[in-house]
């Protein structure tokens, strides 16, 4: 018999704060590491960067970076497992498609029912609460039509 696992969804506010605190140490290194280029190479350089810390917190800190985890949230795939290395590029390509199209990606988490913005709906992911793994939040929220 297959067991069932339901997760409690972080909430906005926590992947709001989660999302800045990576934003600034990404834009902190990605600026020092881009300073000596032109503007495509630092915009390169910033990409590349963003790409290589969100693959490693994502697969190998346990779908944490740590934004993440001062907030005490992670990333997981739907299903409930660890997200791989390609899904984890892809999430962060989701950042850029959120922002491109009039920061629609970003707006759309804060009226999905399962506060899952673009990012997430392209990679198949949730953020969830770590302190709380075991409450049937996910289950409640999508049985709920608004």
């Amino acid at each position: 018999m297959e067991e069932t696992r339901s997760y409690e969804l972080a909430d906005i506010g926590e992947r709001f704060i989660a999302l800045f605190l990576d934003s600034m140490l990404v834009g902190i290194v990605g600026g020092f590491f881009g300073a000596a280029s032109n503007w495509w190479g630092a915009g390169i350089v910033g990409f590349l960067v963003g790409a290589l810390y969100q693959w490693y917190c994502l697969t190998q800190r346990n779908g944490q970076t740590l934004g993440k985890q001062l907030m005490g949230l992670r990333v997981i795939k739907t299903d409930g497992s660890a997200i791989n290395d390609a899904e984890a590029v892809l999430r962060f390509v989701g950042y850029y498609i959120n922002s491109a199209i009039l920061m629609l990606g970003w707006i759309w988490a804060l009226f999905d029912k399962e506060n899952r913005g673009w990012h997430d709906l392209i990679a198949n992911t949730y953020v969830i609460k770590v302190r709380s793994e075991n409450i049937d939040m996910v289950d409640m929220k999508r049985k709920n039509t608004y």
